[in-house]
């Protein structure tokens, strides 16, 4: 390559000749010797027939490149006159031809890797600046590609990086080495950008876990032993359960491979009614009888087992979705299994379980139960559920009931005519939403996801003062949200709406005027990043009129004008 030397990424070119040539080395010292004269005469070694196989090659090599001789001439010269006079003797003895070159090619790359200089590779990149030309020809080979994924440099990460880029996702998920280099470079992505950046970076993570069976069964099985790390294992598990949800969407059957990486394989009574179920799509009362068994007993499976999220979703659609037949005979062995799954706390210590505590799941069942009847009751409409809000409100508190009841409110207000056979300002279904919110932060996102869904969704049956009247609603909702300290996320879809000029301004505006009410100084930088340019449009700036000489648009800009630097 331009600018550099054979020698210098492979170590001292004298010891490979003391190798090579078992202590026969020329006179190289070149006392007194011209240069001209010196390459001239190597140049002459180099034309001879089969030269790059004689011992001497690399003392004639080190005293070419002393002399300031070309790499380039070099290579021409060696590559034109080689003939292959050792391996054709040794094909005519009977030698295969592949065999011949495996062992010329694995001769080579051991002299390679025992001599390689890892700082010296790496100055290809950090000094000369460019990509040589030869890398891309060397990754295409098989034998050279696995040579470099066997050193650990910078020149190492960005080949893989390379062989990535220039190969397709499926020739790079049959190469493990790559395949779990950039495995790990993702995972990584993935943990450090934390949960707001978790829905840009998975789509691509598990598109490509998901390439095919032996890439998920790896990725998952390397996963599922990060998770079992203190520190950061609950984030990779994480990430595990959202590839499966992934794989589940895609239409593959994964459960497989989830039970077996879990603990359920070591129940293999627990693992066949698990197995069914999640392959079925679907719960059934002769397998929940069997885990209803298992986990009633005395000495219990541990709760991870059933703790599957795929499983759970399950019993969303069992317990809260309207119009589910359930048999009542069974009820209450799906309700024990959720609320077990639920509120059941282990402690181990050294892969032995020393305590199980109960003490919430006799209440947790009842709240099961309790929202169970009012959600599946079809001949309670929205008045008689009024009348019950004190105790959904209650019920709402245990984590799972809220999940059910968030599930419950999308199944039922995603209903066609559901708006139009509304009298209410706020719908009941929507007011519970808000308690949602402010009992649980972990469920924010899927509440926002909900009315952005609405709020989104165009409600034909309705005229247009009607529909303006219900996404005032809804906006209602996200600010409340936006209370509950989830300000970023709110503020930024508000802010997409008003860039992609699809959202009726005066619903903005209403937005705009809500917030300001509910907020005060001091404000963070990315809040203002954000909602400051909402305030500064022209379609917004100086349209919203307020009573009297208060004007808090006007403030809040100065606020941020004199506390903040802008940036653009």
């Amino acid at each position: 390559t331009k600018g550099s030397e054979p020698g210098d990424y492979y170590g001292n070119t004298a010891e490979w000749g003391d190798e090579a040539d078992g202590g026969q080395q020329e006179d190289d010292s070149g006392e007194g010797e011209d240069d001209a004269e010196v390459q001239q005469e190597c140049l002459h070694k180099f034309s001879t027939r089969d030269y790059i196989m004689e011992p001497s090659i690399f003392n004639t090599l080190k005293r070419y490149f002393q002399a300031g001789g070309s790499p380039e001439n070099v290579i021409q010269l060696l590559s034109e006159n080689y003939t292959a006079v050792a391996q054709t003797w040794l094909i005519q003895t009977g030698v295969e031809p592949v065999q011949v070159q495996e062992t010329v090619e694995n001769h080579l790359k051991s002299l390679l890797i025992k001599h390689f200089d890892p700082r010296k590779a790496d100055s290809i990149f950090t000094e000369e600046g460019e990509t040589p030309a030869w890398l891309e020809q060397m990754i295409a080979h098989t034998t050279w590609r696995d040579l470099f994924l066997q050193t650990d440099c910078l020149m190492l990460n960005f080949t893989v990086k390379l062989i990535s880029d220039i190969t397709s996702v499926s020739t790079a998920c049959q190469q493990l080495e790559v395949f779990s280099r950039v495995l790990r470079t993702s995972l990584a992505t993935i943990l450090d950008g934390g949960e707001e950046n978790l829905e840009k970076n998975l789509p691509e993570f598990a598109k490509m876990v998901c390439h095919g069976e032996h890439t998920y069964l790896f990725a998952q099985a390397m996963m599922s032993v990060l998770a079992q790390e203190e520190q950061g294992g609950s984030a990779v598990r994480r990430i595990a359960q959202e590839v499966q949800r992934f794989a589940q969407e895609k239409g593959h059957d994964a459960s497989q491979i989830t039970l077996t990486l879990g603990t359920a394989a070591s129940y293999p009574r627990a693992c066949q009614a698990l197995g069914a179920m999640l392959s079925k799509g679907a719960l059934n009362p002769a397998d929940i009888t069997v885990l209803f068994k298992m986990f009633t007993s005395m000495d219990p499976p541990p709760v991870e087992l059933i703790r599957v999220p795929a499983f759970l979703d399950l019993f969303m659609q069992s317990l809260f979705k309207p119009g589910a037949r359930i048999n009542q005979d069974h009820k209450h062995k799906y309700i024990h299994i959720l609320a077990y799954t639920a509120s059941v706390v282990e402690t181990w210590k050294k892969n032995k379980r020393v305590s199980i505590n109960k003490d919430k799941l006799k209440s947790t069942s009842k709240a099961v139960e309790t929202v169970h009847n009012l959600c599946c009751n079809e001949n309670k409409g929205a008045s008689e559920l009024v009348a019950e809000l004190s105790t959904l409100y209650q019920c709402i508190r245990f984590p799972v009931v809220a999940m059910g009841v968030l599930k419950w409110v999308d199944w039922t207000v995603s209903e066609s005519r559901y708006f139009q056979l509304q009298t209410d300002h706020t719908p009941v279904h929507l007011a519970l939403l808000d308690e949602i919110s402010t009992c649980h932060q972990l469920l924010h996102p899927q509440v926002l996801k909900l009315l952005v869904k609405l709020f989104e969704t165009e409600h034909s049956q309705l005229d247009v003062m009607e529909q303006l009247e219900l996404k005032k609603t809804l906006l209602d909702r996200m600010v409340h949200l936006l209370s509950r300290d989830y300000v970023l996320p709110v503020v930024s879809y508000i802010r997409k709406c008003l860039e992609k000029l699809d959202t009726d301004i005066s619903l903005i505006r209403y937005f705009v005027t809500e917030v300001l009410d509910v907020i005060a100084p001091p404000y963070t930088s990315d809040f203002v990043q954000l909602f400051l340019p909402i305030l500064e449009n022209d379609s917004i700036a100086g349209t919203i009129k307020t009573e009297g000489e208060h004007d808090p648009v006007t403030e809040f800009i100065a606020h941020c004008k004199s506390n903040f630097i802008m940036v653009n």
